[in-house]
């Protein structure tokens, strides 16, 4: 061939289509904006930005969204100080919630202007509260000393309160004369105290408590001069509700909602005349508007799917969060309009949720059900266990979920007891025995489906991630001929070392729910430890670990991998460097492949 002669182009090669759950995985997310109380055009907004979760400066005003973190391993927790001066964000390593508040000046980019204000040695988070005078209150969390809550003024800090057991800075009122804290002195973290202290000196202004089981937490101040009134949540009628706690007369006056369901988060109007409630009721989040002078109680913004939050502005508008099964969350306002939309390109929908109720040991199990469009059973079905275990799954968009229905499976996701939404004693029925209570509902579930034909038998894959890791490892364990394959995330796998290797909060918590640390009720942590029925296991078992978690840490997951290793039962491990969980999609994304191909490896 010549000089003068080329060759034929080569064609390239085709460009792999990116798949509809990898897509909804790297779509863009966005938070719901915390504004700055004196200048409320200045937010602070926790968005996603070159494939990972960092926090944002945004003017409301102009709409100019400007990145001010960049962490290999992303950022989620900020806030923003009364003037909008200060963007705050808490700053751990590589996810493993043991860190200091850090801030930079508002609208900075990423490095310009950061500081360490407070000074303090590294713990966990246990709330701050910024005030407008400066003054800084923050609650930290650690094993030496259990809780302590200080505040930062002008350079100077002094210890407000020091306690053991677990405790949480919830607000400081307008003045900032009081502080107001949730505590578990008597040694239930669960059904929390409340106490108000005077910031002064530290000493006891007021103190709420209900007794054995119920709890009673703080929420926030009246947002105005001189206003001594707190909100607060209680359980006294078996549910979540509310009450106003004027602090300096010391009266109460009850919420009184007249909806089904359970409060799931409340804030005042900022005129203080009314309030901003959160209702969960059946696996849906609703918003209401209440007016404390007459007691008129409306709902407002969607009528179904998730709120994942709400935010009263000053002109009266409302900010929320929503989302549902099919559709991707972003920020609106009340009349619906999209004020903050994530950056990239939007989800893909999926399909909706079909409620399913099924007549369990303890009463009727609320599930959630979703399956590919047009899909006759029996179909492969995944089982998705919630963690918490007070929390709940509701009708919100899940790109888990979706990656699934997508894979033609078909999802349920089962409010066992120990679940939040469905009142007090639904909550708490799992301490009667930790684990086996909640797993019997989820069985229960998974039977209902393969008798009505939905879920196939030999194709019942249990999967979750925290408390539903651990329930997909006991379930496994002392269920084994109902379980094709277990998906655990992040989970508890030998209890007693858990609690030996975890945060100091999580070592409140699990003496709350059994009532002692191993050392005092060893036969209960025994009992509900799946290490105590591993070699039952016949499923294969994919694990995935944190290798920074301070919640189900990483020697204990060692030992229970070991076990199965000692039988020969299929087993693989995927550990990632990070704490609970992820904030980068690269690794989102790759978790959710591994799930997807050790299912197809080992589902007949």
């Amino acid at each position: 061939m010549s000089s003068s002669e080329s060759e034929p182009p080569v064609p390239e090669a085709p460009v792999p289509e990116v798949p509809a759950w990898e897509q909804r995985f790297r779509a863009g997310r966005v938070g719901l904006p915390d504004w700055a109380e004196d200048a409320p055009q200045r937010c602070v907004v926790v968005a996603s930005v070159e494939g990972g979760l960092e926090v944002h400066s945004w003017d409301a005003g102009t709409g100019e969204l400007t990145r001010a973190t960049d962490r290999p391993e992303g950022t989620a927790s900020a806030t923003i100080d009364p003037a909008g001066q200060w963007v705050w964000w808490f700053d751990d390593t590589a996810g493993d919630e043991h860190g200091v508040w850090r801030r930079q000046p508002f609208g900075s980019a990423p490095g310009e202007g950061v500081e360490d204000p407070l000074g303090l040695p590294a713990a966990y988070s246990a709330g701050l509260v910024l005030t407008r005078s400066g003054l800084v209150v923050v609650g930290r969390t650690d094993d030496e000393y259990g809780t302590r809550v200080e505040v930062v003024d002008g350079g100077r800090t002094r210890l407000l309160y020091e306690h053991r057991e677990d405790a949480y800075v919830a607000d400081v009122s307008h003045d900032e004369r009081w502080l107001a804290l949730s505590h578990s002195e008597h040694g239930d973290s669960r059904h929390p105290d409340l106490r108000v202290l005077d910031v002064a000196d530290g000493s006891t202004v007021a103190e709420l408590a209900d007794g054995p089981g119920k709890g009673v937490a703080p929420l926030a101040f009246a947002p105005l001069p001189g206003d001594p009134r707190l909100l607060v949540e209680h359980e006294r009628a078996g549910r979540a509700e509310l009450l106003v706690w004027d602090v300096a007369a010391g009266t109460e006056t009850p919420v009184v909602l007249g909806v089904p369901g359970d409060v799931a988060g409340a804030e005042w109007t900022r005129d203080g005349t009314g309030l901003l409630v959160l209702v969960d009721h059946e696996a849906r989040t609703l918003l209401h508007r209440v007016d404390l002078a007459t007691g008129d109680v409306h709902q407002v913004g969607p009528g179904t799917g998730t709120v994942g939050g709400a935010t009263a502005r000053p002109d009266g508008d409302v900010w929320l969060s929503w989302s549902s099964s099919a559709h991707a969350s972003a920020v609106r306002t009340l009349a619906g309009d999209v004020l903050l939309r994530a950056p990239g390109a939007p989800a893909p929908d999926s399909v909706e949720v079909t409620d399913v109720w099924v007549e369990g040991e303890g009463g009727r199990i609320h599930a959630l059900l979703r399956r590919p469009a047009g899909a006759q059973g029996p179909l492969p079905t995944v089982v998705e266990v919630h963690g918490g275990p007070t929390a709940h799954d509701t009708d919100a968009f899940r790109p888990y979920c979706a990656a699934w229905v997508d894979e033609g499976y078909a999802v349920v996701q089962v409010n066992y007891r120990g679940s939040t939404g469905y009142g007090s004693a639904w909550r708490d029925a799992l301490e009667a025995r930790v684990g086996h209570v909640e797993i019997a509902d989820v069985a229960a579930v998974a039977d209902h489906l393969v008798a009505t034909g939905v879920a196939d038998p030999a194709r019942l894959v249990l999967a979750g991630a925290s408390w539903g890791g651990y329930l997909t490892l006991l379930g496994l364990g002392v269920q084994p001929q109902r379980w094709a394959v277990g998906l655990a995330g992040v989970p508890v796998a030998d209890y007693v070392a858990a609690y030996e290797d975890e945060m100091e909060g999580l070592k409140a918590f699990d003496r709350s729910l059994f009532g002692g640390s191993p050392t005092d009720v060893p036969d209960k942590y025994a009992d509900s430890s799946p290490l105590t029925y591993v070699d039952a296991v016949t499923a294969p078992v994919l694990v995935l670990a944190g290798e920074n978690d301070p919640r189900c840490p990483i020697r204990q997951i060692e030992n229970y991998l070991g076990r199965l290793a000692e039988r020969g039962v299929p087993h693989e491990v995927y550990r990632y460097d990070a704490g609970h969980g992820s904030l980068l999609d690269d690794e989102r994304v790759r978790q959710m492949r591994v799930e997807l191909e050790f299912a197809r490896r080992h589902l007949p």
